[in-house]
């Protein structure tokens, strides 16, 4: 197995630059597994979302799909990441701001932790007035 950072995983989605989608590519389509941490993950997103690209969530769905779909890619926890990805794409708007596909991530990670320790969930505690719409998140009180 390897991994790769943001900056791979981007020039490969993006191909923006030839030389560097070549490299990734052979390095995502090689014969090891390729994991992308979840850091890469989110980074790649909070990219992809920024001010040069300004994907929007349909797209940015679209981008985490696809990548589960690559035969030698692996997440750090797929689970985790299917969860946040289904929970982010049924968010809705809170006063105009969504919850964040990272938000998602955190949410549905300590879900997976507390479960795996077999402790019980008492929720994400967060200010973020939307990502507190996510299930299992709540406001600190």
């Amino acid at each position: 197995m390897i991994s790769i950072d943001t900056n791979v995983l981007l020039r490969y989605l993006l191909e923006d630059d030839a030389e560097q989608f070549e490299k990734a590519a052979k390095l995502i389509s090689g014969r090891q597994k390729v994991l992308v941490t979840d850091v890469v993950l989110v980074e790649t997103i909070w990219t992809l979302r920024g001010k040069k690209y300004q994907l929007k969530k349909p797209e940015l769905v679209t981008v985490i799909q696809s990548l589960f779909q690559e035969p030698n890619i692996r997440f750090e926890d797929g689970q985790a990441v299917w969860l946040a990805l289904t929970d982010y794409r049924n968010a809705k708007p809170v006063k105009g701001k969504e919850a964040d596909f990272a938000d998602a991530l955190i949410v549905n990670k300590s879900k997976l932790i507390a479960s795996k320790e077999n402790q019980p969930f008492h929720g994400s505690f967060t200010f973020d007035v939307a990502a507190q719409t996510l299930p299992g998140a709540k406001a600190p009180k």
